[in-house]
Parts: C-alpha cells; structure tokens; sequence
C-alpha cells in the first residue's frame, strides 16, 4: 500500500471543507465530553463511561478513517501494471490524453490530483483527495461513522439546549442565529453562540454524511463507481463480491477499526466481470 506524497488537501475549498471536519470536530469533542455529557449524566456513573467511550470509539473511527483515505496514495502507478501487449488485451484500457499514457479499466484522471485513479469513485471535498480502488473502504466507513456520531452528537445536544437550558435557547432569537449564523457574531453571549456553533456544526455533518450515505450506498452495493452509475456496465458480480471489492476479505470485521488489514480481491488493474470473465494478468 503506497502512501501519499502530499496528503493536505490544495484548493481553497476542500481546505475549507476538511477544517469542518478535521479541525472543528476534535474541539466540539472536547466541548460535548467536558459541558455536555456531565450535564446529562452523573461522571462516574455507568451511562456516562458508556457514552464516553462510545463518542472515543467513534472519533477515532471518524478521525482514523479519514487519516486512511487522505494517506493513501489510490493512483495509476505504471511500475506495478503496465499496460499489456496486444490490442486484445487492450480493450478496456483507455488512453489519458493528460498524462498522454494508456490508463486500467475503470481509471479516470482528476484533474485536481493531477494524476489517473485506479477505480475512481470521485474527488472528496472534506478529504481533499481521490476516492479509488485502494482508499473505497475508508471513505465509505467515515460516512458512516460520521452519521453515527452526527445523530449520537445532535440527541445530546438537543437535550442539553432545548430541555436542560430551555430557558436559554427556545426563543424565536437562537432559530434566527441558526438559520443565518452571521448574527452570531452581533447579537448575544459568546458562549451561547458557541454552543450554536457547535449545534449548527452538527446539523451540517448530519445531512453531509445522510446525503454521501444514500447516493453511494446503491453505488457500492451495485458494483459501481459514480462514472458508472445509471449506465451498462459489466462489473456487478453480486452483493457479496462487490462489497468484498470495496471492504476487503475480512470485511466482515474491517468496519470495527482503520487499523484491520482488509486485502482486497483485486488489484485495481484487472477486474471480474458479471459473465463470468476475467481479464487475464501478463
């Protein structure tokens, strides 16, 4: 598994989309663990360790698979495929007039990357890089465990701001502030627009993660990439395989941290097809 060079991502906008998660999300940890969560439940209890070490469970996957897809590196490396001999064994192979090579089946160039991607799914904002072959399985379980801690985070803080400081937050002022945050910085106490930072922060990794989940779910489970969505295509070979091509040989565990080795099935060169067909390596 090869790592990337420069993994920070570099333009302004997927800038701008990972500081919301991978600079903002550690700090509204710290607040929910310190201000939250004790308000809620007794320290020492058993709901509050419980709570406590499922929101590090989730973080850590949060954070980790992120790490993962941001780090690896999922391009066209022509020193471990070249392309094959003979316009038959060709076929599926294409010719990128960018980095004017032959480039695998089901490759595409980014041109924010700079390079061709092996089994490219999309450019990821919030990642600032590729998702492909080799970083498919990170992707899909940061999703995922973004949506678990967005909803586990919001029923917190929902308690917390309309039931325990009802008195503070339920006026028709705190929904102005979180329809249009600019009036956070003009009206009311800093720590109270804090916490509507943080609420309004949560609300935006919800329906991000609700959004990525019901569009590539269907994908993944069809065998697809975005490029093939909607579109005659030859590699769905079922459910089973096509989630092993995306989560690996042991994906039945893979989900429960980053750090399991999940060898995929393929080597994003060469792909099954639904006939029944493979293409032959040389």
């Amino acid at each position: 598994m090869r790592v990337r060079r420069n993994p920070l991502p570099r333009r302004l906008v997927d800038i701008l989309c990972y500081l919301v998660i991978g600079v903002f999300l550690p700090i509204v940890f710290i607040f929910e663990i310190i201000v939250v969560l004790p308000a809620i439940h007794e320290p020492g209890g058993f709901l509050h360790t419980f709570t406590f070490l499922m929101a590090m469970f989730l973080l850590f996957n949060i954070k980790g698979n992120m790490l993962a897809c941001m780090m690896i590196d999922t391009s066209v490396d022509q020193r471990v495929k070249a392309p094959p001999e003979g316009d038959a064994a060709r076929l599926d192979w294409r010719h990128c007039t960018t980095c004017d090579r032959l480039a695998p089946p089901r490759s595409w160039h980014c041109k924010v990357c700079g390079v061709c991607i092996l089994k490219r799914d999309h450019h990821c904002l919030f990642t600032g890089c590729c998702i492909g072959h080799e970083n498919h399985r990170y992707f899909m379980l940061f999703t995922m465990y973004l949506f678990i801690g967005s909803v586990y985070a919001l029923s917190y803080n929902s308690v917390f701001m309309w039931i325990l400081n009802a008195d503070v937050y339920c006026n028709w002022l705190t929904a102005l502030k979180v329809a249009c945050p600019i009036f956070m910085l003009v009206i009311g106490s800093f720590w109270t627009n804090l916490q509507l930072l943080f609420y309004s922060l949560n609300i935006l990794a919800l329906l991000y993660s609700v959004v990525i989940l019901v569009y590539h779910v269907p994908i993944v489970l069809r065998g697809e990439v975005c490029a093939e969505s909607g579109k005659q295509h030859k590699y769905n070979n079922g459910l089973y395989a096509n989630l092993r091509s995306v989560f690996g040989q042991r994906m039945h565990i893979a989900w429960l941290s980053p750090l399991i080795r999940s060898e995929l099935p393929g080597d994003g060169y060469t792909w099954s097809t639904s006939s029944g067909e493979s293409k032959k390596r040389n």
